[in-house]
């Protein structure tokens, strides 16, 4: 038996490579096939079966594609429909790999197909079990994803507290948890840092598995729960229904677009996208474009501020054009008409106007604020709750293109979050709204607290 997490940061996303006896099977994969298929090829094993735990919301997945491949059966829990051939499994239902075993176990909660997949080992024992997004390191995954007309997320969570008393608590302390995502992932609160851990380590530090009513966990799970990102319910379709081949994805839009091509898109009114760190963004850029770096959680924070259906245009640096797009169709961005050729250097010796953002050290901006300086902290509520500058208004990065709007534009703001990443995101964001006076703080709040100031508890409404 050979068992491989194969996690990628800039989605806090895990899928799993399962083997025995020369049968393989992956669970939860990314859009791309060409991992899968060539660690199996490299292990002399046949993909025969690719589980999903659910309609992933906050990522393509690449189950069509690889059942394509590899002529693997795609499997789902109790209650899912498709729109491409698929086998719906059973509660209880049992699929042979090699010599182990994989069982369902229908666990509706974050979503009414959520399942989970225990792992019997060779010699029939409880070995580990893919919780997907119903069971998280130090979390659950949200209850609110699959809201309908006759199915609230107070329901939801019900069924996620059943399904953990009577499927997940159940199992024995030694068992694995594997599942769907780690720290970072919208799909939780707060998910730990961990990747894996166990049955018995989660009934102890896992709030959501404490004994406590079913009501008490409703209104835990659903404490703090903040909306989901929008590209969320486009993605859950995609996975549901199917999807245009990734190959043909890429071949459409990786097009590389002289100066003069570039421009007569832009006139169209595509949103430019620069994936470049933002110490090169902020020296030099093409008016309009919102930076986003490929250095960070690039695919999520597109979804989160750019529309999934509007047409993109983007700059990156030099031989990171193909990676850009791989990750833009990971969670469903497929409207790419193309990137600038030659990068910034070629707008600029065309003779192109760039534009630029003011960033000062952390040290320079505690010597130039005072009482009436208007301070804008992008960070997350949980983030903020550690300690704010006094008089900073928060306005968390997620929800930035809507409430930016409150501000006035004649007046001058210093943008900062935690380490310099989502704070250019917000100010290529201002700019492109019409803010002319903006700073930027380098190193964020991990450089401010080095200055010594004093730090306030945020209030909230």
């Amino acid at each position: 038996m050979y068992i491989e997490q194969l996690y990628t940061n800039c989605l806090a996303e895990a899928a799993y490579y399962i083997e025995s006896n020369g049968e393989a099977a992956i669970i939860d994969p990314l859009r791309e096939t060409t991992p899968y298929i060539e660690l199996a090829a490299k292990r002399n094993a046949k993909i025969k079966y690719v589980f999903e735990t659910h309609f992933h919301a906050d990522f393509v997945s690449g189950h069509i594609d690889l059942a394509r491949k590899t002529g693997a059966k795609i499997i789902y829990g109790p209650t899912a429909e498709t729109g491409f051939e698929s086998i719906v499994a059973k509660d209880g239902e049992i699929f042979t790999l090699g010599k182990i075993q994989l069982k369902v176990l229908h666990t509706p909660g974050h979503t009414m197909e959520s399942s989970c997949f225990l792992l019997k080992d060779e010699n029939g024992t409880d070995h580990a079990v893919f919780t997907g997004d119903t069971l998280f390191v130090g979390d659950v995954g949200r209850p609110d994803l699959a809201v309908k007309s006759d199915l609230t997320q107070e329901d939801l969570a019900g069924y996620l507290y059943d399904s953990l008393n009577t499927k997940i608590k159940t199992l024995g302390d030694e068992v694995i948890v594997y599942p769907a995502h780690g720290a970072g992932s919208s799909c939780g609160k707060n998910i730990g840092k961990e990747t894996y851990s166990t049955i018995g380590v989660q009934k102890k530090m896992n709030y959501a598995m404490q004994p406590m009513s079913k009501q008490e966990f409703i209104a835990a799970v659903l404490d703090g729960l903040s909306a989901p990102p929008k590209y969320f319910f486009v993605d859950a379709v995609l996975n549901k229904k199917g999807y245009e081949s990734i190959d043909e994805v890429m071949s459409k839009n990786t097009l590389p677009l002289s100066v003069e091509e570039f421009e007569k898109e832009m006139k169209t009114g595509a949103t430019i996208l620069d994936a470049r760190d933002p110490d090169a963004f902020e020296k030099g850029y093409i008016p309009g474009a919102i930076n986003i770096g490929l250095n960070g959680q690039y695919a999520p924070w597109v979804g989160a501020l750019l529309d999934a259906h509007a047409p993109l245009l983007f700059i990156a640096d030099e031989g990171k054009e193909a990676e850009a797009v791989l990750r833009l169709a990971r969670v469903g961005y497929e409207n790419v008409h193309g990137y600038l050729q030659g990068g910034i250097e070629a707008w600029e010796n065309a003779g192109k106007s760039l534009e630029t953002i003011e960033s000062i050290t952390a040290s320079e901006f505690v010597s130039k604020i005072n009482n009436d300086s208007n301070i804008v902290d992008v960070r997350k509520k949980g983030e903020v709750e550690g300690g704010m500058i006094e008089n900073a208004q928060h306005i968390c990065l997620s929800k930035f293109q809507d409430e930016v709007n409150a501000l006035d534009k004649n007046k001058h703001y210093f943008l900062h979050c935690a380490g310099g990443y989502r704070s250019m995101m917000a100010a290529s964001i201002m700019k492109q709204k019409g803010f002319k006076h903006i700073t930027n703080v380098r190193g964020g709040m991990a450089k401010i607290k080095e200055t010594g100031i004093k730090l306030v508890q945020p209030q909230f409404a």
